[in-house]
């Protein structure tokens, strides 16, 4: 029994996501001392309601990195699907539903441009998106003109909420519509790249594509997928983010793909593919979410923020590389 603990104890010592679970607890407990606010009720449920299109976008790429890929322009993507589905809203009306459908079937449909483009072109994935990033941008510019767009119905304006309470500073809380969404996402996700054949072939493309295809994965397939999951995923982003702000900018999500990137390659995941866990990227959307909200509790200046998740990826990127060729050496 005792040999059995030692070994799993052992494993678990190895796991970039024991060392970064460690490093929040370290972040919660120095935070927790160092503000009176940071622990609260009310800051815990606007902590988590602000991370969750950062945990939904986060969710998307990480299907993407894991197949080998990368796709920078998710921000232009949710920008347009949200005008759009913005656009339907104040014009016609619907529900949540309706919302969420317009915004994911956009945004996949931008998703596949991209797959097409990096399959057909073969032409590095970053480079294409951050192509298509900037078109899609410039056309969502000339054809909305910069407009912003408000006054959403109240059904809109109201979202949804789920056991609901009244805590002990006297506001209501609950599970929020964002909260809902962020939660929905991650299990599916989860469900996907641990549970069915696509995930597994996911995998496996992101490891080797040449030997994925020779035993019969269909890589053309694949690509759609992912670049078309990441795309309905910003879409679904999309919604959260203007229940959230209660308003349209078409340069509001402008920006956030270092943000995203940064969570998902914190957690451990390749920027070569074929390696990742989900709950290693959940951490690291948790310890981006945790690092922001502790910085502006202790009225550190907002231009740092972007200094440390600069710092962080780079950080991230560099552990990564170096587990995976200390890993290749044991290998050898």
């Amino acid at each position: 029994m005792r040999d059995r603990v030692r070994f799993h104890w052992d494993a678990l010592i190895k796991r970039h996501e024991f060392y970064l679970a460690a490093l929040i607890g370290l972040m919660v407990v120095g935070l927790g001392i160092s503000s009176e606010d940071f622990l609260t009720l009310g800051n815990i449920f606007d902590m988590s309601v602000s991370s969750a299109i950062l945990g939904i976008m986060a969710c998307g790429l990480f299907v993407v990195l894991i197949a080998g890929g990368i796709d920078i322009s998710f921000p232009a993507t949710a920008a347009i699907a949200q005008y759009v589905m913005a656009t339907y809203v104040l014009s016609i009306g619907g529900n949540f539903f309706i919302a969420f459908l317009i915004a994911a079937v956009v945004g996949m449909l931008l998703g596949l441009i991209n797959a097409i483009l990096v399959y057909k072109l073969k032409v590095p994935a970053i480079i294409i998106t951050i192509s298509t990033l900037n078109v899609f941008f410039g056309l969502l510019i000339y054809f909305s003109n910069g407009a912003w767009l408000y006054g959403f119905p109240d059904w809109f304006m109201d979202g949804v909420e789920l056991f609901t309470f009244v805590g002990s500073d006297g506001y209501d809380y609950g599970l929020s519509l964002p909260i809902i969404m962020l939660v929905a996402v991650v299990l599916f996700t989860s469900f996907l790249m641990s549970k069915t054949r696509l995930g597994r072939q996911i995998y496996a493309m992101g490891g080797n594509a040449d030997a994925a295809s020779r035993i019969g994965i269909n890589l053309f397939g694949i690509h759609l997928f992912v670049y078309g999951y990441m795309g309905a995923l910003a879409g679904i982003a999309s919604v959260v983010q203007t229940q959230i702000t209660q308003s349209v900018a078409p340069n509001s999500l402008m920006g956030f793909e270092l943000t995203v990137l940064a969570a998902v390659v914190l957690g451990g995941t390749s920027m070569t593919g074929g390696k990742g866990t989900l709950i290693g990227v959940v951490l690291g959307v948790a310890l981006l979410a945790i690092l922001k909200n502790g910085l502006t509790l202790l009225g550190v200046p907002s231009y740092w923020h972007a200094v440390v998740t600069g710092l962080i990826i780079v950080f991230s990127i560099s552990m990564t590389a170096l587990n995976e060729k200390k890993q290749a050496l044991q290998g050898a």
